[in-house]
């Protein structure tokens, strides 16, 4: 089996934190994919949830901790129109200090295929629509730097196999399409990447994790750090992975043989990775922000 050199992800004593819930049918069969943001000493989650018609919507759970979640019984968001009529997908949530809003991104899913969309809010519970947004094939992933760079919003987002980069003047025209992190061959990642939660921007770079599976459709997570003023340049990327897929409940799920993240909120050094377990159920792992840091610059 391939190994993680290096590894320093922890995964906390009570996992999976967040299980489906068969007293609410649209949560009865699934709960995995979430995003999550620390704000006002709290943790808010928003995860995607799925019944036995596996149409997805977006529940809302709350935490003083990061561990212990209260839930609402409704989704703040579910399937609206022909754009997502089968399903509301993979949310990521960064607050966006230009717009003074947060920006839910996610993946609206129909007949049409799928189609990347945003919701904004300003007080994380009602969230008004953005999209679709002008992209002319199937594509996802997409997830938000916190601020403009050079006057410019960035996202990044997925043309198959890669991470891209995309530009913005107003969150809904989007050019400069560009390939930034390509799988490699003979490696935990040769098959495809994907990004994971909302950069981190440190002193270094903006610093981000990614999800990359083999051959094998082994999901594993790894990180990699941008160059604060041009994105467009990466100044390293892991050689080893962050943390794959060991627990029962990531092993054997929806999907097996899956860990995959999309929030990595910092709360007091801390770098919480939150992430779908086997398209089943929500876990959670943790290491310090120095310790990323150290990891993919030689991990």
């Amino acid at each position: 089996m391939l190994r993680g050199r290096g590894m320093i992800l922890k995964r906390v004593l009570d996992n999976p934190i967040l299980e489906p819930n068969p007293a609410n049918e649209w949560e009865s069969l699934n709960v995995f994919n979430c995003a999550v943001v620390y704000e006002n000493d709290l943790f808010h989650m928003f995860y995607r949830a799925q019944g036995e018609d596996r149409v997805s919507s977006i529940g809302y759970a709350v935490s003083s901790d990061g561990i212990h979640f209260n839930r609402l019984q409704q989704p703040v968001l579910a399937p609206y129109d022909e754009w997502d009529s089968l399903g509301i997908e993979d949310p990521r949530v960064t607050y966006v200090a230009d717009a003074r809003r947060f920006i839910m991104t996610y993946t609206a899913y129909s007949l049409r295929g799928i189609t990347p969309f945003f919701a904004e809010s300003q007080n994380l519970i009602t969230w008004k629509r953005i999209g679709p947004l002008v992209i002319d094939e199937d594509n996802k992933d997409h997830v938000l730097f916190p601020r403009r760079i050079k006057g410019r919003y960035v996202t990044f987002h997925r043309r198959a196999p890669d991470i891209g980069l995309a530009f913005s003047a107003d969150f809904e025209n989007w050019t400069d399409f560009q390939s930034l992190v390509t799988p490699r061959s003979e490696s935990w990642d040769c098959k495809r990447v994907g990004a994971g939660g909302p950069p981190i921007e440190t002193k270094q770079g903006w610093l981000c994790i990614y999800h990359g599976y083999d051959d094998d459709n082994i999901y594993r997570l790894g990180s990699f750090l941008l160059d604060l003023d041009d994105p467009r340049r990466i100044l390293a990327r892991s050689k080893g992975f962050l943390i794959e897929p060991v627990e029962a409940w990531e092993l054997k799920g929806e999907v097996p043989n899956v860990v995959f993240s999309t929030a990595n909120p910092v709360a007091d050094g801390k770098v919480y990775v939150y992430y779908g377990g086997a398209d089943r159920v929500i876990g959670l792992a943790t290491c310090t922000i120095d310790e990323l840091m150290d990891f993919t610059l030689h991990g």
